[in-house]
């Protein structure tokens, strides 16, 4: 257990330095080798300690492992054809840039668009607090370098989160009982889609762009934890 907490508490700070301190639900990473500590170095004097870290550390190991083979089974998939329209998710802006992850978002948009030349991009995302443009505006600057026209692009620069992102394009468009693609980066695809699903949409597609690969794991991890809390909310 003690070599397990240090590896988490290595990979807190790979997080910490790569992508700051602040980085969403790093703190899961400590939270793990605390509890693998804690187990090991109370093992001989606090048995009751050691047993309780112990009991944590494995409801929680079996908990994000159950859910992350559903995040798993999101990320897999090949590229669907024949698609009306493909919701690009919005991701965070850095000023007027788009973040790593939405670069390889926006990337991946523009691989569909060229495949499946009728299919209309849906870009969506409004304006967060530490964002100088919209994030659809963003997505749209990005595409526009990369030669896909205008007519090729609806611009949905409303919506603060996924749910927003499916309703609010759906609002615009109608894409719900449309072949409609949803993109995103690979961890968020399943909860994704699951999402659409529980909205009405009548067939959506998951289409899974890469993940940043130091922060893999992280995503995987958050996004299983982000399963887990909706699974216990409708349990409980």
């Amino acid at each position: 257990m003690g070599i397990l907490g240090v590896v988490f508490a290595a990979y807190y700070l790979v997080i910490a330095l790569y992508a700051g301190p602040g980085a969403n639900f790093a703190w899961i990473w400590i939270l793990l080798a605390g509890l693998c500590f804690l187990q090991t170095f109370s093992r001989q004097g606090h048995r009751a300690v050691s047993l309780a870290a112990g009991s944590a550390f494995l409801f929680l190991a079996l908990l994000l492992g159950l859910f992350s083979v559903f995040v798993l089974r999101g990320m897999r998939g090949e590229l669907p054809d024949q698609l009306d329209y493909v919701i690009v998710l919005g991701a965070q802006v850095r000023g007027t840039q788009p973040s790593r992850s939405l670069r390889l978002r926006l990337d991946m948009a523009k691989t569909v668009a060229e495949k499946e030349p009728e299919c209309i991009l849906i870009l969506s995302g409004g304006q967060g607090d530490n964002e100088d443009i919209s994030e659809a505006m963003c997505m749209w600057e990005y595409l526009r370098e990369k030669g896909i026209p205008r007519e090729r692009c609806i611009l949905e620069d409303q919506s603060g989160s996924t749910r927003e992102n499916l309703l609010f394009s759906d609002t615009l468009t109608g894409c719900a009982l449309k072949r409609c693609g949803i993109l995103s980066n690979d961890f968020h695809i399943y909860r994704a889609v699951r999402l659409a699903k529980s909205l009405g949409y009548r067939d959506p597609c998951g289409i899974p762009a890469p993940s940043d690969p130091i922060m893999q794991l992280h995503f995987v991890v958050r996004e299983a934890a982000a399963l887990a809390v909706s699974w216990l909310r409708g349990f409980l």
